[in-house]
């Protein structure tokens, strides 16, 4: 018998790439780039620029040349260009997610009446461990599908689905796949043994190896680090961690602030003592921060993501838009995990909003009164999903407005329902009435991934099918081991006690 050749990082892309669906998509990309080496027309919307100094064009075209924005104005002449018409339509900047956990995508809903300690022992410690490779190629191939579909075309992926060195380059090939762009952020939580990782140097090296192998000029691709819950492990790993990250000039992103009673995702003072706090960073969640740990976030530069559907569903507490306004930090929104709720921002933007009017609104109440004004508006609520998000992803140069020079991240939002006619208030139609149904193109970088309402070269039906099948086989996996979800704590363990340990060493 011929002895099998190692698998290289190569043959391993190819494999997945040569799917059907990576073939339909990719003929389709080709087409549609061959389609917009020229020029690419959007004529006749409501251009909602979210640009301080352009503002809002209530008749508008958008220009696009080859990848990005050559032109905003009331009014243009152009020859030789494909048209979009987008009368009666609002075109804005693409929506940014700066935190998504793509590779959980079709254990979608399984997490719905789960507590945060639930989703931890259930996805974490029980459904993680049980993915091949080919199902985290698939969580994020559909998951970042399902992004554009909803009009976000950048997203922070948090993967901390990294089994082994071949999950890692499948979550990878999943996004480039899809087409999306992406700060891919890999995670170095060990969810499950595998020889090649021994110990927390090799997931560091490994982490050095998608670096190297993925991150190129002009790529919608970037290559961040996920960092594991401070408290989580030891403190020399964790600055192993940011100094790996850094050293790579990798963007961080991190769960900050987000279990009551636990010192777990806590570790703000220590983090700053050590240096560890930067403006590179992405503190997720932040529910539990006192203002202290606030200052330093502000102070540091720090960017802050908010996950509403998933804060208030799973016991996290009050959502940090308050803090933020109080500290200066400018808020982000991100869809945290389809595994509990929707795949979109337009939820989590009227979520936020929401909930912020009622915590400013709700001491007025109490008094018996009625608020004279509203504190937080729709287009802050934009602000939010847009170019907030672009800025925390260190974007803000290239995306999160509609603005020549820009690339060309563009959506274009309306149709024929019920919910944009008629239209008074552009941002208000966005935040309150649209759904992803209503976003009817989608753009990035100059290339048309969504026309009329529709994915192009996705067939809808396999891809779905597929996600499917990945869902039966690794919750089949799962039923061998734990044959009720979410399973119940392992007895003995004290993760306190544990998280005490880690970061007495870093004040040590």
């Amino acid at each position: 018998m011929r002895a099998r050749r190692p698998s290289s990082s190569r043959s391993r892309r190819t494999r997945w790439s040569r799917s059907v669906d990576g073939w339909r998509c990719r003929r389709a990309a080709r087409e549609e780039t061959r389609m917009n080496t020229e020029r690419t027309w959007i004529r006749g919307g409501y251009v909602l620029s979210m640009d301080e100094e352009l503002g809002d064009l209530p008749i508008g075209d958008v220009l696009v040349e080859g990848d990005r924005i050559a032109a905003v104005s009331h009014h243009l002449e152009v020859d030789d260009a494909r048209v979009i018409d987008a009368q009666g339509h609002i075109v804005m900047p693409g929506f940014v997610d700066t935190h998504r956990h793509t590779w959980q995508t079709q254990m979608r809903g399984i997490c719905a009446d789960w507590t945060l300690n639930d989703y931890f022992l259930g996805i974490r410690l029980a459904i993680s461990p049980a993915y091949s490779p080919e199902d985290v190629y698939v969580g994020n191939y559909v998951g970042a599908l399902e992004a554009l579909n909803a009009g976000v075309t950048t997203i922070v992926d948090f993967s901390h689905c990294n089994n082994s060195p071949e999950h890692a380059d499948a979550a990878v090939e999943g996004l480039r796949t899809a087409g999306i762009r992406a700060l891919h952020c890999y995670g170095f939580f060990a969810s499950a043994p595998d020889p090649r990782f021994p110990d927390h140097v090799a997931r560091r090296a490994d982490f050095v190896r998608i670096v190297r192998t993925y991150s190129s000029t002009g790529s919608l691709l970037t290559i961040g680090a996920a960092l594991t819950e401070v408290g989580s492990i030891p403190w020399s790993d964790t600055v192993a961690e940011v100094e790996v990250a850094r050293e790579a000039h990798a963007r961080i992103v991190t769960h900050t602030g987000c279990v009551w009673g636990s010192l777990i995702t806590g570790g703000v003072k220590e983090m700053h003592a050590f240096g560890l706090l930067g403006p590179e960073q992405i503190h997720v969640h932040c529910n539990t921060l006192s203002d202290d740990d606030w200052h330093l976030l502000a102070r540091a530069g720090a960017k802050v993501s908010i996950s509403p559907e998933t804060e208030l569903n799973m016991g996290m507490g009050r959502l940090a838009l308050g803090k933020c306004r109080a500290f200066g930090i400018r808020p982000t929104l991100s869809c945290d995990i389809v595994s509990l709720n929707s795949g979109d921002l337009f939820s989590q933007m009227r979520l936020a909003l929401a909930y912020q009017r009622f915590a400013d609104n709700d001491p007025i109440n109490q008094r018996g009164a009625m608020p004279q004004t509203l504190t937080c508006s729709a287009r802050d609520a934009l602000r939010w999903a847009t170019c907030n998000g672009a800025d925390a992803c260190g974007l803000e140069l290239q995306i999160g407005s509609l603005r020549p020079g820009k690339s060309a991240d563009i959506i274009v939002v309306g149709g024929d329902s019920f919910a944009g006619h008629p239209r008074h208030d552009a941002a208000g139609s966005v935040v309150f009435q649209a759904t992803s149904q209503d976003v009817r193109y989608v753009l990035v970088a100059g290339r048309t991934v969504k026309r009329d309402g529709s994915l192009i070269g996705v067939d809808l039906s396999r891809t779905l099918a597929r996600a499917e099948q990945s869902a039966e086989a690794v919750l089949a996996r799962v039923r061998q081991t734990t044959p009720f979800l979410p399973p119940k704590p392992l007895p003995g363990v004290d993760l306190e006690a544990m998280a005490r340990h880690n970061l007495a060493a870093a004040m040590g």
